[in-house]
């Protein structure tokens, strides 16, 4: 069984900053891609970014790209998403995803595990 858990939401200006975390549990975490995707009020729930199991392939949303950055530390089963230059169109929720490795990082964004999301608003 995974479990993924999100810390690090808030409320911050526009312009500002924020680092999401989630840290995972479970034996095969340590190997799986990892993503995070956001979903705001009344939308639907979309890709922001992904990592490989290696962290060799990140791959970002277009509306994030230059502004989030992804990463994880495999040692400690964690992958963080560093928010900069955020807009109040970043305000959503924030969920961590998990897969299994072996599925194209940039071609397959379907995840098998998924945490309860963090709160991301941005005010202007």
């Amino acid at each position: 069984q995974v479990q993924l858990v999100e810390s690090g939401g808030g409320l911050v200006q526009a312009g500002g900053s924020l680092r999401l975390s989630c840290a995972g549990s479970g034996r095969t975490v340590r190997t799986n891609a990892m993503a995070w995707f956001r979903q705001a009020p009344g939308a639907e729930r979309e890709f922001v970014a992904a990592i490989s199991w290696s962290s060799a392939t990140r791959y970002y949303a277009d509306s994030v790209k230059g502004r989030f950055t992804i990463s994880r530390d495999s040692a400690k089963n964690t992958v963080d998403l560093q928010m900069n230059s955020l807009k109040p169109g970043d305000t959503a929720v924030y969920y961590c995803a998990s897969r299994p490795p072996g599925r194209s990082t940039t071609g397959d964004l379907k995840y098998d595990y998924w945490g309860q999301g963090t709160q991301v608003t941005v005010s202007s």
